[in-house]
């Protein structure tokens, strides 16, 4: 495994880092917390030493299991987890629907006390707002209290995860320019170039440590879809269309020079293109199980991307990989 500082902060994260989201939640398939747990210990073991969760994860349960799995290691191992949700509320939740935010002092206050308690620690390395919009971020109370919260030693650093889907071009700029953010989470793999990529210079101007998630894009370049690929009613991807599956292989299908010219799975070469842009420290792939963890973790001794490639992705990108939508897809 190998480390990068994140951003202006102190803190040496692995390449490859671990969000506990797959084994706290069943969006992915159901794991079984043994399995979980066997997961994360394992993920240790490979170097991965930055595990990121939410509190919103299983409403507490994504921290829960950071801390049955790995309360031992503690102090070997960068915890990030968020806040912003308010899962305290009852809430009638239909589907993936988003939750209510609460951003007051009082509730920050609330929250981080729960993730405390939660994740089995006196402190948290990497506080983060958890999909915020605009006027959270232009909320001053809310930085305070942050402030005051690290000054008290119970956060060492804070930063935003900017989602939830891509999109939220304004917030991410005005988490970088407007609040000069420590770090910042965010989407980027070969299929989901935008916002993110637009972020990459303002980040390095201002030194802001980035983390990119989901380099996989939600499973199509981890090598196991194909056209006959059925998913589970739970799994947050079985709302998908099948045109949405075949247009995405058919952009995959532009990908062959990568697995011919490199000596790696794609799997792999997705998470090198993710750590590719600038200012990433650490990228966050799915994962359910141990062949795919380890095939993952590889991914850190994985071939570099020669920067030729790295351009020829991004024009692709812009050309939609040669790929043209269906016309129902565009009317969306």
């Amino acid at each position: 495994m190998k480390y990068r500082q994140l951003g202006k902060t102190d803190l040496n994260v692995s390449e490859v880092g671990f969000g506990a989201w797959t084994v706290a939640m069943n969006w992915w398939g159901k794991i079984e917390e043994p399995q979980g747990i066997n997961l994360m210990r394992h993920a240790f073991d490979l170097g991965i030493n930055f595990f990121d969760t939410g509190d919103a994860y299983g409403d507490g349960y994504g921290e829960e299991i950071v801390a049955k799995a790995l309360k031992r290691q503690r102090h070997d191992i960068i915890i990030g987890t968020k806040f912003g949700y308010d899962f305290y509320t009852p809430f009638i939740r239909e589907g993936h629907q988003e939750r209510p935010q609460k951003w007051t002092p009082g509730f920050i206050r609330y929250a981080c006390e729960q993730s405390l308690r939660r994740l089995d620690t006196d402190y948290i390395d990497l506080y983060q707002l958890h999909n915020p919009k605009l006027d959270a971020i232009e909320n001053d109370d809310l930085f305070e209290t942050l402030e005051d919260l690290v000054n008290e030693g119970k956060i060492l650093n804070y930063g935003f995860a900017i989602g939830p889907d891509i999109g939220w071009e304004e917030e991410g700029t005005a988490a970088i320019q407007y609040r000069e953010a420590q770090m910042m989470q965010v989407i980027y793999s070969i299929l989901e170039q935008d916002p993110a990529r637009v972020w990459f210079p303002m980040a390095v101007e201002q030194q802001t440590g980035l983390i990119t998630r989901v380099p996989h894009a939600s499973g199509m370049l981890d090598g196991t879809y194909t056209k006959d690929t059925v998913f589970e009613a739970s799994d947050h991807r079985s709302h998908r269309r099948q045109e949405w599956l075949n247009t995405s292989l058919a952009k995959i299908a532009q990908l062959d020079f990568l697995t011919e010219s490199l000596d790696a799975t794609i799997g792999q070469i997705a998470i090198r293109f993710a750590l590719s842009g600038g200012m990433v420290a650490s990228v966050l792939p799915n994962i359910t199980n141990i062949p795919q963890l380890e095939e993952f973790a590889a991914a850190a001794e994985a071939e570099e991307i020669p920067q030729e490639f790295v351009d020829r992705l991004s024009d692709l990108y812009d050309e939609n990989f040669l790929v043209e939508e269906p016309a129902e897809s565009v009317a969306s």
